[in-house]
């Protein structure tokens, strides 16, 4: 009776790997990853982490030969007290607010009626039409800007909330979105819907949505941080400052109050910047699983 004994060598084809190496390189991997997402994080927040420690320098450590990031003497209550005092910018803060909050509620009524019929609808050119939905990605506010602006001012509406907004009511990219997230929502729920007597503007609002609040918080972040930041249309429509938006405001507040002082520049930059963050950080959550599950099928 012949006895075969197993080799206690690991054979060429590599099938016999060890444990302690799968081990060892799934560590590697893992610490090169998160090495570079480390340091892409690093290099994104370092400008806001300059800013918010120029923010509470004093102008001699700001043009100081020898760098240093942390100030050996704050001058934070100056920075700020002359930033609130010199501009309102509350006020630009609040504008941002009324802004961003009428644009996007805005937008929310028109592209989710208009994404759920190009996604559950069946109706002659619905290809087409979401075909031109696509080119309207491709066409930048600068485009239609003159003909918008002869158009605001022959009715006498520049100078106003309604003339920052207007151009941005109906968005592409939020119709875009939103198809894509309702494709992955189920036929079986809509046709149940129906069936039990509920009209499509009914099956839209009550069932729908309350569904998409992850692409809806999605689309919100980009709505918002887009909105907020916007310098051009603005800078076109608004001579006002009382009516400035944020980059409007700051730009007022550098060419007329702030001369060299970068200490209060940044410090108004850091008050108009705070309201993004807190927003992200409030619904950064929701974000991630808009981003992740939309165009899940």
């Amino acid at each position: 009776m012949d006895t075969h004994l197993p080799s206690p060598h690991p054979s060429p084809g590599g099938r016999g790997r060890s444990p302690v190496g799968t081990l060892a390189r799934r560590a590697a991997t893992l610490f090169v990853v998160h090495g570079i997402l480390i340091a892409g994080a690093v290099f994104i927040l370092l400008p806001f982490v300059w800013m918010l420690i120029t923010s509470i320098k004093s102008p001699a450590e700001i043009f100081a030969v020898d760098f240093s990031l942390w100030p050996k003497h704050f001058n934070a209550v100056e920075n700020y007290g002359f930033a609130l005092q010199k501009v309102p910018l509350l006020r630009f803060a609040a504008n941002g607010v009324i802004v961003c909050a009428g644009i996007l509620l805005i937008q929310l009524l028109v592209a989710i009626p208009c994404a759920y019929a190009l996604a559950k609808l069946r109706f002659p050119g619905r290809t087409a039409l979401f075909a031109l939905v696509l080119m309207g990605l491709c066409i930048p506010i600068q485009v239609p800007a003159l003909p918008l602006y002869m158009g605001l001012a022959q009715v006498g509406l520049l100078n106003t909330y309604f003339a920052i907004m207007m151009p941005f009511f109906s968005s592409v990219f939020a119709i875009f979105l939103f198809r894509q997230f309702f494709r992955s929502y189920p036929d079986e729920i809509i046709h149940a819907a129906r069936l039990d007597g509920m009209s499509e503007f009914e099956i839209v609002w009550l069932i729908v949505v309350p569904s998409a609040w992850p692409a809806i918080a999605a689309f919100s972040v980009f709505s918002i941080v887009a909105h907020w930041n916007d310098l051009y249309w603005p800078l076109i429509v608004i001579s006002d400052t009382h009516l400035a938006t944020p980059p409007l405001g700051m730009m007022f507040f550098a060419d007329a109050e702030t001369g060299s002082n970068y200490g209060a520049l940044t410090a108004a930059a850091t008050v108009l910047t705070a309201p993004l963050v807190v927003a992200f950080l409030i619904a950064r959550r929701r974000f991630i699983e808009g981003i992740t599950m939309t165009g899940i099928k």
